[in-house]
């Protein structure tokens, strides 16, 4: 029974990813992170992966598009620090998304936000309904949830044969 290649580099891939996304959820939660390699090596791995997927056309416009995504998130960041004189998004979130762009493209990042913001209210609720008192300021770190958006994203992407 011969191997599927496309299948066995989905796997492998998938896989890559799963482990960067583990390691950004842990370090996020302990330190409250998420650290500048971890970024790049999403991105790098995106890239490799829309190289050997696509063309090599495909990846320059991959990074151009996760460009302007980083930049809209950078521009919404600062603009919600003005505001409210609070974080509400760390720069690691913006670097995230800019490299999970590479990923699931544009039109997945609403899905990706999606899935993130759900999952992160519910356990924030959670928290709630467990007996932590849960204030405005109270901060939750937001990489795993994206971290699990971005898996979730790409699941969906590839079920439902969206590119």
């Amino acid at each position: 029974m011969p191997i599927d290649r496309e299948a066995l580099y989905f796997i492998a891939s998938y896989g890559a990813l799963c482990v960067l996304c583990c390691t950004v959820a842990l370090i996020d939660l302990r330190h409250g992170i998420i650290p500048d390699w971890l970024n790049l090596a999403i991105a790098a791995l995106g890239l490799v992966n829309v190289v050997i997927t696509e063309s090599m056309p495909a990846a320059f416009s991959a990074m151009a598009i996760a460009a302007l995504v980083g930049a809209l998130f950078l521009l919404l960041q600062r603009l919600y620090f003005v505001l409210r004189h609070v974080d509400g998004l760390g720069l690691g979130d913006v670097k995230f998304l800019a490299a999970a762009t590479i990923w699931v493209g544009a039109l997945g990042i609403p899905t990706l936000l999606l899935i993130a913001a759900l999952a992160a209210l519910a356990v924030a609720g959670s928290l709630q309904l467990a007996g932590h008192e849960m204030k405005r300021q109270t901060s939750i770190p937001f990489g795993p949830f994206l971290a699990l958006g971005l898996l979730l994203t790409l699941a969906l992407q590839g079920w439902l044969g969206l590119n």
